[in-house]
């Protein structure tokens, strides 16, 4: 059995039979990319929270003993701030991301990449609290230290203001009360069998658990005949599909149609019962009186948690990458693209070459209007020499996903109107398939693997190939959706 350390505690927390299958079976743990990219941020995050407060000290090292001595050496010093400082009491380990020392003891405080203080913060800052209180250390306060939204990165590795200090220290009291508690089952668990508990909220609360593929594995395929059509399709439906449910009406094509009232579930209904795919007329016409030129456009940006760009902000959703479709005149396409080469900003060069290949007259035309119209509005404010053209790009847009919403409907379409969902109903030989970059997260990753130092060339170019193949790929979505609607509306 291994020690308990502050971690294993919290993972207790979360599910005891987690904790076991973490001890007893590492080899069924799943790491999905969505927890690797939060450890990530974490990481990041804490090399900025050092950088802050520079003159502190790292308690870098594996060894135990090392840490512990080396801890204890710093606090003799009282001089600066440490970081990792390491604290044993009862058998339980923590290390804590920062301990500042100022008049009444020290300031520990854990460093977060969140925008605030969670719920499940506290449980873990009470572990650290009482630990450190243990091994003898006299805490003023405890905080937890999270990103600060309003942050602007002005530039230079400064990244002063990026974290917001939140005081919890009363927050926690009850809850350290509660930690030898916390330790005795954690311990009682790993001195005993797995665990029988069915999976449940905590398999995804506050985390996926990285042993849900192992407690709940994949289910055999649905009856193809009750479960093919499921009445939670129902668009916005949740409380009908569940009294429906309820009722013992399980596929969608046997509900009575008298149950069902509002036109958007009625159409869902009629296409679902009598495999028709329903197009009302007026999708066209809203096509039709677009004119011409058309310019379909579509986005791809990149979050990051800690800035690297002067002028943003953290969790900003920076554009680096635009396709258009350029519709002249009735039967004249052509295509153009930008994509970022990583060298720095991208959002100057994203607006200006967005600007020349749009021109000031003709539709917009985009999927989804609020994500783009955010994204210009920002670079509006940004730029203000831009924001005039750029407004300009906003009043003309076109949003193609309400038409389809409103007029378009195929059983294959299960509920969704992304466009995705709506693109193999139409010309299903453009679907996603296949490609290296397949949706917008893998977009992200494969743009922040351009930018690492360390990516070789080679491979550079081939993650942006498939981005521009990815990008395109979305915009002449568009382009078939809005023929579709235009063409066959009118026959």
């Amino acid at each position: 059995m291994g020690g308990l350390s502050k971690s294993r505690i919290i993972v207790h927390r979360q599910c005891p039979k987690r904790l076991w299958l973490q001890i007893n079976r590492p080899d069924l743990l799943e790491v999905d990319a969505s927890a690797e990219a939060r450890m990530t941020a974490g990481t990041n995050v804490g090399e900025v929270a050092r950088s802050i407060y520079s003159n502190g000290v790292l308690i870098d090292t594996e060894s135990l003993g090392q840490a512990l001595d080396a801890t204890q050496e710093a606090l003799k010093a009282r001089s600066c701030p440490i970081f990792e400082a390491t604290f044993q009491h009862q058998g339980v380990l923590v290390r804590a991301d920062l301990l500042v020392p100022d008049t009444e003891g020290y300031r520990m405080a854990e460093v977060k990449s969140s925008t605030g203080v969670k719920d499940y913060h506290l449980a873990d800052a009470a572990v650290q609290a009482w630990v450190a209180r243990g091994a003898g250390i006299d805490l003023s306060s405890v905080e937890i230290a999270h990103i600060d939204r309003s942050f602007v990165y002005p530039g230079g590795n400064n990244y002063r203001g990026l974290l917001h200090h939140a005081d919890i220290t009363e927050q926690i009291r009850p809850l350290e009360q509660e930690v030898p508690n916390w330790i005795g089952a954690a311990r009682a668990t790993l001195a005993g069998d797995e665990p029988a508990i069915a999976p449940g909220d905590q398999c995804h609360e506050p985390f996926d658990c990285p042993f849900i593929g192992y407690c709940s594995p994949p289910m055999a395929q649905p009856d193809p005949v009750e479960e093919q059509f499921p009445v939670e399709i129902l668009p916005y439906g949740g409380a009908l599909a569940a009294s429906l449910r309820a009722e013992g009406f399980v596929d969608l094509r046997d509900v009575p149609e008298v149950r069902l009232s509002k036109p958007t579930h009625l159409r869902v209904w009629r296409a679902t019962k009598h495999d028709t795919p329903e197009l009302a007329p007026l999708a066209g016409e809203h096509v039709r009186a677009l004119g011409y030129p058309r310019y379909y456009i579509d986005f791809e940006t990149m979050q990051f948690v800690v800035p690297i760009w002067a002028g943003t902000s953290p969790y900003d959703q920076v554009p680096f990458q635009w396709s258009c479709h350029i519709e002249a005149s009735k039967g004249s396409m052509t295509h153009t693209a930008f994509l970022a080469d990583g060298s720095g900003d991208p959002r100057r060069p994203f607006a200006e070459s967005l600007i020349s290949t749009v021109g000031t007259v003709g539709a917009v035309i985009v999927y989804n209007a609020a994500f783009e119209r955010t994204r210009l509005r920002e670079l509006a404010e940004s730029f203000s020499d831009l924001a005039p053209s750029l407004n300009n790009i906003i009043e003309r847009m076109f949003d193609l996903l309400p038409v389809a919403r409103q007029n378009y409907y195929h059983r294959d379409m299960r509920g969704s109107w992304s466009i995705k969902a709506v693109l193999p109903t139409i010309a299903p030989e453009l679907a996603y398939d296949g490609l290296e970059v397949g949706n917008g997260g893998m977009a992200q990753e494969a743009f922040a693997e351009i930018l690492h130092l360390d990516t070789p060339q080679a491979r550079r170019d081939q993650l942006r190939n498939a981005l521009l193949i990815y990008c395109e790929r979305d915009t002449l979505a568009m382009v078939k959706i809005a023929h579709y609607f235009e063409n066959t509306a009118a026959a």
